[in-house]
């Protein structure tokens, strides 16, 4: 995950994540559906869930939830959450990107990320390694234990 401070302008930033984030809305229930998200500038994600909070809807997560995505757990109540048998989340260690366009580790954020996520997630995560460089992924069947299936 880049840092939200990498230079993009903050007009960009839900832009950016409405590109990144794919998503469909069901009009009828209002749910925000995540179908595929690589993730990107956490910034944007951070301001994207904001304004799901804010709707009342609820995020039903089909599909790859990685990286900035995974935000949507520290963002949304969590019954305002749901999974699916295609959900997989994805986490990892917080980056920077410096001005040559240089990946660097970035501890303190790190230590900010994982503290956004809710204790079960952040007790899973510490279960399979922690966050580090190399994601690690939790599929659907494990989901189904933090997370309600969505009906």
């Amino acid at each position: 995950m880049s840092s939200p401070l990498n230079g993009k302008s903050l007009a960009a930033r839900p832009i950016i994540a409405l590109v990144l984030l794919v998503v469909s809305v069901v009009a009828a229930r209002a749910d925000l559906r995540i179908v595929s998200s690589p993730g990107g500038e956490v910034g944007s994600y951070l301001q994207l869930f904001a304004m799901v909070r804010q709707s009342g809807q609820r995020v039903i997560i089909d599909g790859p939830c990685l990286s900035a995505c995974t935000l949507v757990l520290g963002s949304v109540p969590h019954d305002r959450i749901c999974v699916t048998t295609r959900a997989v989340l994805g986490f990892h260690a917080a980056h920077r990107l410096d001005q040559r366009g240089q990946f660097y580790a970035a501890p303190g954020e790190t230590r900010l990320l994982a503290a956004t996520y809710p204790e079960p997630v952040r007790a899973w995560i510490e279960r399979n390694g922690g966050l580090t460089e190399k994601p690690s992924f939790i599929g659907s069947r494990q989901l189904a234990a933090l997370y309600p299936r969505c009906r």
